[in-house]
């Protein structure tokens, strides 16, 4: 028989644990406690019960809403959101400049401007690109002008890509953040009209829900892991809780029906793991408010073991 230790294939990684307690992208409160319920949920003890060395660095300081004027209708308190973006990005950059790898707890989706701005800057002035897993219900891909709702969490993709709004796209006065065909959108189900018009604009790489449904969750991540690589350092994940079907994660920001089943999220994970290519990684939108027991919070600490290393052998 081999022992034990034969099977682990984990490289130990120094990670640090960044929460980002934003909730001004969206009208739903609830997401700023994220951060926290993904801590209770045991995310720092299980991650180094797999090898990992872990440390807190604590939440970026965010405003509250019931402080801040709203600011313009179709782009809700950008002003804010994009100084939390910043302060973000420069943290993600201090902790990829000491060897540590970045794990964000958000907040709403807003987040994620902040954490590939880091990113992305960081290897930019190593002349090297990154690419981007965005892993959602939602394409985020709105702007200013075409958001239904002026909520900026339905933004942050148009924002990285180019598209506006300029002041979150172009934190260190760069944009895009990432090339088109590096940037993959993987299970998105609830798309409004004009986002697809600016999917197709973008030009990014797009795996929606059918596309699962028909190819398989395996087919999909190896294609979509292939196209976010390829010319790159390697690549950001970026997770939001809501492309989990709700009965599995009900506690989210804005849940969508018809998404990955529980099964289907641990795989996805895992195959990002086999790869290894993943430099930074997010998990956004969970809402302990509307959980079930800090069900989804859970789940969120599960998938990240998952695609940390964790493997059922």
């Amino acid at each position: 028989m081999p022992t034990s230790a034969s099977f682990s294939s984990i490289v130990p990684k120094r990670i640090r644990v960044i929460g980002v307690p934003l909730d001004l992208g969206q009208s739903r409160r609830g997401v700023d406690m994220g951060p926290s319920a993904v801590r209770v949920a045991g995310l720092e003890a299980r991650l180094e019960a797999l090898g990992h060395q872990v440390e807190d660095a604590g939440n970026i300081s965010v405003a509250l809403p019931e402080q801040k004027k709203e600011g313009a209708a179709n782009a809700k308190y950008l002003k804010e959101i994009t100084a939390t973006c910043t302060k973000h990005a420069d943290l993600v950059i201090k902790t990829l400049e000491a060897g540590k790898f970045p794990i964000v707890l958000g907040g709403d989706h807003s987040v994620a401007a902040g954490t590939v701005s880091g990113v992305a800057e960081f290897y930019r002035r190593q002349e090297q690109k990154i690419g981007l897993l965005w892993i959602d219900a939602h394409s985020d891909i709105n702007t200013p002008d075409t958001s239904p709702s002026g909520n900026v969490h339905g933004m942050p993709l148009a924002a990285i890509m180019g598209l506006g709004p300029s002041e979150l796209g172009n934190i260190y006065d760069f944009s895009p953040k990432i090339r088109a065909e590096n940037c993959v959108l993987v299970g998105i189900r609830d798309v409004d009209a004009h986002e697809k018009e600016n999917i197709r604009k973008a030009g990014v790489e797009v795996f929606t829900m059918r596309d699962i449904d028909e190819r398989g969750m395996r087919a999909v991540m190896e294609e979509a892991l292939r196209m976010a690589g390829r010319g790159t350092a390697g690549y950001h994940v970026s997770l939001d809780m809501d492309w989990i079907d709700p009965e599995d994660a009900p506690g989210v920001g804005t849940p969508v029906w018809g998404g990955a089943t529980y099964r289907e999220g641990h795989l996805a994970m895992e195959i990002i793991a086999d790869h290894g290519r993943m430099l930074s990684y997010e998990i956004v939108e969970v809402n302990p408010v509307i959980d079930e027991h800090n069900q989804t919070a859970d789940l969120a600490v599960e998938l990240t073991l998952s695609a940390f290393g964790k493997k059922i052998l």
